[in-house]
């Protein structure tokens, strides 16, 4: 094993311990990569985001272990080191303080609630509802419209007449889900975790493309 590697083991366990303490999010946001080291800035397309952690495509790939500073639009600066590299990408294991990663998972709460509420529906209807409203498609390609009661990082509860089978896996504004429990409005989902052993199942059912 070469310094590089035995350097970079540290970062191997802590994205691990990230991807089960953290749900990652899949988005699409350009940000700016710097390498404090080389004083070398690129652009980049951050594909998925976890208080805890991104993945990131850019030109420049840099070595596992590599200390980086990560900007993402909207949501601001994370410092991190190469945790993983795969193909034109990469992930990233951030260092941040407790504070910055419950200031995370509130924007990114945000930023998923943002993306499942139908806005030209919610235009419609915002003087009835201040909830807004989405939908969702199940296994068997059947679409269901329903409303936003409330939404976390791990998951959203729905108002909806339809209820799927607990375990049935969903597909909602393109984000991978199960359904988790049924309530009396409707049923709550848990969005699946955005890393290979999570997507295998919405593959098998058609639902990650």
């Amino acid at each position: 094993m070469t310094d590089g590697e035995r350097g970079a083991e540290p970062a191997r366990s802590k994205a691990g311990i990230d991807r089960r303490r953290f749900r990652r999010v899949k988005v699409d946001l350009p940000g700016r990569l710097f390498l404090p080291a080389d004083s070398l800035e690129a652009r980049c397309t951050i594909v998925d985001l976890s208080p805890g952690g991104a993945a990131v495509t850019c030109e420049t790939i840099p070595d596992l272990g590599t200390q980086v500073v990560l900007y993402v639009d909207n949501f601001g600066r994370f410092e991190g080191q190469v945790a993983r590299r795969d193909g034109c990408g990469f992930g990233i294991a951030f260092t941040c303080t407790p504070s910055k990663r419950e200031r995370t998972a509130e924007q990114l709460t945000l930023f998923m609630n943002k993306t499942l509420v139908d806005q030209s529906v919610m235009r419609r209807h915002e003087r009835s509802s201040q909830k807004g409203f989405a939908k969702f498609t199940r296994a068997d390609g059947q679409i269901v419209h329903c409303e936003v009661m409330d939404i976390s990082v791990g998951g959203v509860s729905l108002k909806t007449d339809i209820k799927p089978p607990i375990g049935e896996f969903v597909l909602i504004a393109q984000i991978a889900g199960r359904i988790a429990r049924h309530h009396g409005d409707g049923v709550g989902i848990e969005f699946v975790v955005h890393d290979k052993t999570a997507q295998e199942p919405a593959h098998q059912i058609g639902l990650v493309r």
